[in-house]
């Protein structure tokens, strides 16, 4: 019950700043074909001014690896309530993590930013791989990460 509360929670500060409208938004993350095991990655928005607001989807169920995970690490203090409730299995090397979550209207050309930060064991980490505005306009359109991710779409 407590994780379901902490998921809620979350969930509500991230889709109804404001009371605002929320509106499905289907976020794709496609991985390369790096050759390692799979990847931890961190979703997560900022503001305009770089502040982190909240975690959206964490995949990697273990903890003791999040350290990896090094923005999100640092912008959360590595508190495990963030994603409580909001993760699932490592994401394999070329395959793809495809969730859909229901995002304010309000994070929508308004200066937020959408990050993935990524982990693979024994191969480097990669803080801020993607990082991407979330305008109406960017919506569909694919961004390349720096070195696991070779492409993050998010739909409205």
């Amino acid at each position: 019950m407590k994780s379901l509360l902490a998921f809620l929670a979350l969930t509500s500060a991230l889709t109804l700043p404001g009371f605002a409208l929320a509106r499905p938004v289907t976020l794709t993350t496609t991985l390369n074909d790096y050759g390692g095991d799979g990847a931890y990655l961190a979703l997560y928005v900022t503001d305009a001014s770089g502040a982190y607001k909240g975690s959206l989807w964490m995949a990697g169920g273990k903890s003791k690896y999040y350290e990896h995970l090094t923005e999100w690490y640092r912008a959360t203090g590595g508190n495990t309530a963030e994603v409580n409730g909001i993760t699932g299995a490592s994401v394999g090397a070329g395959r793809s993590l495809e969730i859909t979550l229901d995002l304010a209207d309000a994070l929508f050309d308004a200066g937020y930013t959408l990050h993935v930060d990524a982990a693979v064991e024994d191969m480097r980490d990669s803080p801020n791989e993607v990082a991407v505005p979330l305008t109406t306009a960017g919506a569909g359109m694919p961004v390349k990460g720096r070195r696991y991710v070779a492409s993050l779409t998010y739909g409205l």
